[in-house]
């Protein structure tokens, strides 16, 4: 999966997340949230390691994720775009004073979902893109010309001096969920095999049928088989 983690915070209150990969990804993301500038809205990027981590803040609300530094950054975007909607939706104003965690019961299950989908359906981006910008393209280009040129900054300029912090992240569970989605696609390959054959088979079956009545019917004197009935 490329997407490993996804947060909602508002500040430093963090108000759902979801982590596909164990580790101190949690820790890494509210460090950053207690050092993010003060800007209302903005986009950000910030590197560790081998890894990305994205930042939406829209509506005093801060919308993170982290993902594999070779994914890019617009599917990434696109799928905070898509929590930014869904949370909105569900919780509003309501967000602005909820306490920490108040949605993680409901909704890490929404991030864990939209991050499968978003890490590994390619139509995803434009799925997202097409259901909110209908009849906007200038606000389209806009918006895609925006993320092109999102910096993207060491995690470790806007850490003070000793205060860097290590992501450790343990690669078992995201093998483990490559290997889950191996298994998903093999077994949808024997499927699609099965029913292949199983199609021929009966296509062969048939054939020879109409093949065995050919010869019944041309051996009993015509299709209604009048010497083999009397």
């Amino acid at each position: 999966m490329a997407i490993l983690y996804g947060l909602v915070a508002r500040g430093t209150v963090v108000l759902s997340e979801f982590s596909a990969v164990s580790g101190n990804t949690g820790a890494v993301a509210r460090r950053i949230l207690e050092k993010l500038p003060s800007e209302a809205d903005s986009r950000l990027c910030f590197s560790q390691d081998r890894y990305i981590f994205h930042i939406l803040r829209l509506d005093g609300l801060t919308f993170l994720c982290m993902a594999n530094d070779t994914f890019g950054r617009r599917i990434p975007f696109s799928y905070l775009e898509d929590i930014h909607m869904r949370f909105m939706k569900n919780y509003g104003r309501v967000a602005h004073s909820a306490p920490a965690y108040a949605m993680n019961d409901e909704f890490s299950r929404v991030l864990h979902q939209q991050m499968e989908f978003f890490s590994s359906n390619t139509s995803a981006d434009t799925l997202n893109r097409v259901r909110g910008e209908v009849g906007e393209a200038s606000s389209f280009l806009f918006l895609n010309y925006s993320i092109r040129t999102i910096m993207v900054d060491n995690i470790e300029k806007i850490l003070e001096r000793g205060d860097r912090i290590e992501l450790l992240v343990d690669k078992t569970a995201t093998m483990q969920d490559g290997a889950f989605h191996f298994k998903k696609q093999s077994r949808r390959l024997r499927r699609a095999l099965w029913m292949k054959n199983a199609k021929l088979l009966a296509m062969l079956t048939c054939l020879l049928v109409l093949l065995l009545y050919i010869i019944i019917a041309a051996s009993c004197g015509g299709i209604t088989l009048p010497r083999c009935r009397s």
